[in-house]
């Protein structure tokens, strides 16, 4: 069994120019919920871990975030799909936390807590801090080219030098997920 960590938005929901403000502005992206549920029926563990900075700008609140996370959770249960917990950073970009991607505090906070074996393990994003904040907890990242996936490629060569996958959408990922052995120095 293998953990899958996945970013939200972008790679879950659809990005916006702001933040997902109300459940109203959450839009789960194509085969999403379908992928997940894949993932799960496979015995992997899905964790989401996810930049919610709206909490620090006061755009969002926590308990806004929380419901915003509990009806995706229901939908994703709907469609068959488990996540075994969703993780948050939600302070600003400035505020030097050690939970905000790129820095691996998510995924290692939910490893130590959800007692998740590191080895094997993939992070799902759609940006170059998803990419590093994977690289820094030593699990394998993928990038999706849904969300800022494409235009977050153009920028990967001058940011970073080790080798990482790109797909096209989520379910794309759950698929060379399931096939295992991810090899990106192959």
């Amino acid at each position: 069994m293998t953990v899958v960590f996945l970013d939200r938005d972008g790679v879950i929901n659809e990005n916006r120019m702001d933040y997902v403000k109300s459940w109203h502005e959450f839009h789960f992206l194509p085969g999403a919920c379908e992928a997940i549920a894949l993932l799960t029926s496979a015995g992997h563990q899905v964790v989401i871990c996810t930049n919610q900075a709206g909490i620090a700008t006061g755009s969002l609140t926590i308990e806004l975030v929380e419901a915003i996370h509990r009806r995706m959770l229901c939908a994703i249960v709907q469609a068959g799909g488990r996540v075994a917990g969703v993780y948050y950073c939600p302070h600003s970009k400035q505020a030097g936390c050690t939970c905000r991607k790129p820095g691996p505090g998510l995924l290692l906070r939910a490893s130590q807590e959800l007692q998740l074996d590191l080895q094997g393990a993939v992070f799902v994003g759609d940006g170059l801090t998803d990419i590093q904040a994977a690289l820094a907890a030593g699990v394998t990242p993928i990038l999706v080219l849904t969300g800022r996936g494409k235009e977050q490629l153009r920028l990967a060569a001058d940011v970073i030098t080790t080798p990482f996958l790109v797909v096209e959408d989520l379910s794309a990922a759950a698929k060379i997920i399931m096939q295992g052995g991810i090899c990106v120095n192959c």
